[in-house]
């Protein structure tokens, strides 16, 4: 028989046992109940954190709670043009590529793949119990800044230099992104980098920008805004910058009056990465990362990309912050992460029944192959393309030709289906046809040898294409582009002088056609390139099948229809500073300078004619659409995609306006010989123009309203779009 004392002891044991048992298992709340709404639960959830597990997690990288159930989390990951940085992945074109396609429903469908992909990979990564940076469902994307300077290296993220364009193709990403479930977010989009940022890189942590009222409402703001109203982008990430005097993270006015007041954000603010370090460190309004952590917090961000929110435990104990702005500030982040079904039981959510096979699925292949297509743009051809694939004899060459960093661009992941521009037109082409390849000359110029076995090969071959530009090691962001001389800026604009050294010396007693493949993120001075070519495409970073898009297009697969949503210049001597925000001389809308190839420019196999313009009413009332009609017909053998874009200029008005400003776009395909009647519907918002001030207001005098293939520029019918229709609608 057991002693007394035994039992007692034994007893004893149990009860610890069973404590500690009960104490590894996660507390119950109704945090955890899903048919409760998420404020109720994000509150709930708040109320059992102790004051150091709700500063944690407020860093990017949120640590586990334990004793909660709550696995880490780190909400920093990218998918500018497909899941980057975190392994395989279907790679789209550069964004700059996807702006050339002016198509939105195209980049809606590219959206939706990367957000199916990114819920795949996270499924797989949760599976292996992975909770480091990149799987994560919070994507900082897309960069919606104005391209408003082609020096600007890290202009190839965005989608051109126009605010409609780019407002338009930014919403139908962020719709993709985030899905269409009325309960659960796919993916939280986020809007970057608000606002007024755009280089030079080498400044981007120090400089002040001060742009004219009028600049910042007209050009700087409506994309986001329209991305925040009507797309409702789950995040905003704020820039390093400083705007009027205030960092873009600690500014009242960018973030507390403009994105929460008057927009009505209700997503998750984040800083830029360690951009909170720069108020101290570069802005130098603050004395510490305590109080640059208070001031980030107050002004209205809730998420610390960095370090600088380590330091509000301090900035509380010296009475800087208080644990109620925590609070507030954290349920705006927790809110996101509930919204994305994390907190939810795994059979809840749809989005966890997406498997791996769906990563580099051969649809998303064909999507990413249809959008290269589609972005490339056509910029010279004097009846050289498309090209036979039954040549007798091809010669390729140039630095760029295999290059695989060319396909592309920066922040990208990883595929096993990379074609090279040499591949995609080896594959094109007859079986018989004698193909050469050589490098010919490097990227960069290293000595003065002159590329004789290239030369002497081009002047037996019938077609020579040549494949230069510029690449991610010579552009892009601060850090990133390793060859890059001005931290990724492009300072100077030409093409390396070797590449134009080659051009030459193959143009000079040489009978060969030249057909000139430019790849690169953003706009070169090419005016010698053009004169030099008998045809001329430019591929920007086209993704991983950048490669066979080329080939489709010059051999005529594919009738090319990508326009160019920036202007390329005559010459860097056009452009105002590059530090000056002021939109006076920039971008189509306000520069006087004859470019050298204009906005929405490109050219078709095809041949359009327009005609026929009318309107629904001939005088403006301010409460009803006004619908512009006008047939566009296709006067050629061959059937293809004509972009055609609307542009509006307020005459006579009392304040500067931009010269023309597009306010539409579609794609519509023509068959040979067809003709097709287009109905584009303006709203009576389309109207407004930006006072001094700043302010939207209706003013008296006529507007102008072009249709064409391109911006209204005297340059473009000299490069072959089609003459464009004017029509004007009075105001009375």
């Amino acid at each position: 028989m057991k002693t007394p004392t035994f039992t007692i002891r034994l007893a004893f044991t149990l009860v610890v046992a069973l404590v500690a048992q009960l104490s590894a298992q996660p507390e119950k709340g109704s945090y955890l109940d899903p048919d409760l709404p998420t404020d109720k639960r994000v509150a709930d959830l708040i109320s059992k954190l102790t004051l150091e597990e709700k500063l944690a997690q407020l860093l990017h990288d949120a640590p586990g709670i334990e004793r909660l159930g709550i696995p880490a989390y780190d909400w920093w990951n990218e998918a500018l043009h497909g899941v980057a940085r975190y392994g395989r992945a279907t790679v789209f074109p550069q964004v700059i590529g996807l702006g050339a396609t002016f198509d939105e429903t195209l980049v809606h469908r590219i959206a939706s793949a990367i957000s199916d992909e990114a819920r795949a990979k996270f499924n797989a990564a949760v599976a292996l119990g992975d909770r480091d940076s990149y799987p994560g469902l919070t994507f900082w994307s897309p960069n919606i800044n104005i391209f408003r300077d082609p020096r600007w290296g890290r202009g190839m993220e965005t989608f051109g230099e126009d605010p409609y364009l780019t407002g338009l193709l930014g919403s139908a990403f962020v719709h993709g992104m985030q899905g269409d479930d009325p309960r659960y977010l796919k993916t939280a989009a986020c809007a970057k980098h608000y606002a007024v940022h755009s280089g030079p890189e080498s400044q981007r942590h120090s400089f002040d920008a001060h742009p004219p009222r009028k600049d910042l409402w007209e050009s700087y703001l409506p994309a986001f805004e329209k991305l925040v109203r009507e797309a409702k982008v789950e995040g905003v990430m704020c820039a390093y910058n400083a705007v009027f005097g205030a960092p873009c993270c600690g500014s009242d006015f960018l973030l507390a009056d403009i994105l929460q007041t008057r927009w009505g954000f209700e997503g998750y603010i984040v800083s830029d990465c360690w951009a909170i370090q720069d108020f101290h460190q570069n802005h130098k309004i603050t004395a510490d990362s305590a109080e640059s952590a208070a001031k980030a917090i107050k002004s209205g961000v809730h998420l610390n990309c960095g370090e600088a929110f380590r330091s509000l435990g301090t900035a509380i104990e010296r009475g800087l912050i208080f644990e109620r702005e925590i609070d507030q500030a954290l349920a705006r982040i927790l809110r996101t992460r509930f919204r994305l079904g994390l907190f939810d039981p795994v059979e809840k959510v749809s989005f966890n029944r997406l498997s791996p096979d769906i990563i580099g699925s051969e649809s998303h292949v064909r999507l990413a192959r249809e959008a290269a297509a589609k972005s490339i743009v056509l910029l010279k051809n004097d009846g050289v393309l498309p090209l036979s694939a039954n040549l007798s004899d091809l010669l390729v060459v140039g630095p760029l030709a295999a290059h695989a960093e060319a396909l592309l661009g920066n922040y990208y992941g990883l595929s096993a289906n990379l074609v090279t521009a040499i591949e995609g037109i080896t594959g094109k082409i007859h079986a018989g046809t004698k193909l050469n390849y050589v490098h010919g000359f490097p990227l960069l110029p290293i000595d003065n040898e002159t590329p004789d076995v290239a030369i002497r090969m081009a002047r037996e071959a019938p077609v020579t294409i040549v494949v230069i530009g510029s690449s991610p090691l010579l552009e892009g962001e601060e850090g990133e582009a390793v060859l890059s001389r001005n931290h990724g800026d492009r300072v100077d604009l030409n093409i390396p002088g070797n590449q134009l050294d080659y051009l030459r010396m193959l143009r000079k007693d040489n009978s060969t056609k030249i057909i000139t493949v430019v790849m690169g993120g953003g706009p070169m001075l090419m005016k010698e390139v053009h004169e030099l070519s008998d045809a001329v495409i430019f591929a920007w970073y086209p993704g991983e099948q950048g490669g066979n898009a080329i080939a489709d297009v010059l051999f005529g697969d594919v009738n090319p229809s990508g326009r160019l949503p920036i202007t390329f210049p005559m010459s860097t001597d056009d452009l105002p500073p590059f530090d000056s925000y002021a939109m006076n001389g920039r971008t189509y809308r306000y520069a006087t300078a004859t470019p050298m190839y204009p906005f929405g420019f490109g050219l078709s196999y095809s041949q359009f004619t327009y005609s026929s313009i009318g309107l629904n009413r001939m005088s403006f009332a301010e409460k009803d659409p006004v619908r512009v009609s006008f047939l566009v017909a296709n006067t050629s053998e061959t059937e293809g995609e004509e972009v055609v874009q609307v542009y509006l200029h307020c005459v006579d008005a009392p304040f500067d306006v931009p010269v023309e400003s597009l306010v539409a776009t579609r794609r519509v395909r023509v068959k040979p010989g067809e003709t097709t009647k287009v109905l584009m519907e303006l709203e009576p918002d389309t109207f407004l123009m930006h006072n001094q001030r700043g302010e939207k207001v209706f003013v008296p005098g006529d507007f102008r309203i072009t249709v064409g293939g391109s911006a209204p520029d005297p340059r473009s019918i000299e490069l072959g779009s089609p003459e464009p229709l004017s029509i004007v609608l009075s105001r009375e």
